[in-house]
């Protein structure tokens, strides 16, 4: 089992530095770094990534603050609507984050003459990266407890041996991550990498869930597991339309040959 702690925030100077926050945006930075470098080793313009990135996250943000204050927790904010911009105390939905990033990437490079799948597939190349290192924060504050558990990863909270989402999912960022590492080897085409990134955090993350313990359900499912639905199928059809047509194009490369 692992003891409990939290790490909320530090001081530098007169400043109060927010752990969670701090993580994320390490998080985005890095992830964003890692996906410009292979953008450059693709023939894909670096700095289209990184202006790509900034919407995003700031999207990202913006969304994930307005799903959690509309399906998470919405009396406080209604009694103080101002307490929607503090930021500080946390609150975020991480799956409205994913959904008003893609909304928002794909808006940006939809703007601009480029291969918007191919810069796509740039960009998730980063994405677990970033997933993992934002989820450190989650876990060093401890704001995704989960069922009581004996299971060995168990973190002891102040009530007893519970699983930690945040600790979890980190692990996931970071496999995943690991996967595409091991894809990049094998050299595979757009769109690889952002089909795989849909299918496994949509499967992954749509298991975790069963495992919180605060979150609201809906149906007898979190918001986020309806999204992590929509993500898997999205993923399947992308990756049977892709294997249809790589498969006609074979054919047709394999007749030109006769």
């Amino acid at each position: 089992m692992l003891p409990w702690f939290q790490f909320i925030s530090f001081r530098v100077g007169p400043f109060t530095i927010y752990v969670w926050g701090a993580m994320v945006a390490l998080g985005i930075l890095t992830g964003t770094w890692v996906a410009a470098r292979f953008a450059k080793a693709r023939g894909q313009d670096p700095k289209l990534i990184w202006d790509t990135a900034s919407v995003a996250a700031l999207a990202g943000v913006v969304a994930a603050r307005l799903a959690y204050v509309a399906f998470y927790n919405p009396a406080p904010y209604l009694a103080f609507p101002l307490r929607v911009f503090e930021l500080w105390d946390g609150g975020m939905a991480s799956m409205g984050a994913v959904v008003g990033a893609l909304v928002a990437a794909l808006w940006f490079l939809r703007s601009r003459t480029v291969d918007v799948v191919a810069y796509m597939d740039t960009i998730a190349y980063g994405t677990p990266l970033a997933y993992g290192i934002g989820r450190i924060g989650c876990f060093l504050i401890h704001d995704h407890p989960g069922t009581l558990t004996h299971f060995l990863l168990g973190v002891k909270y102040p009530d007893g041996v519970r699983h930690d989402l945040g600790l979890y999912e980190m692990f996931n960022g970071f496999g995943l991550f690991l996967l595409f590492l091991v894809l990049r080897r094998c050299k595979v085409k757009p769109p690889t990498y952002a089909i795989t990134f849909l299918i496994w955090y949509g499967a992954v993350r749509f298991l975790f869930d069963f495992l919180r313990a605060a979150d609201p359900r809906y149906g007898g499912l979190t918001l986020a597991q309806y999204g992590c639905v929509g993500m898997f199928v999205v993923g399947l059809v992308w990756a049977g339309k892709r294997w249809r047509a790589d498969k006609k194009d074979a054919l047709s490369a394999a007749k030109r040959r006769i």
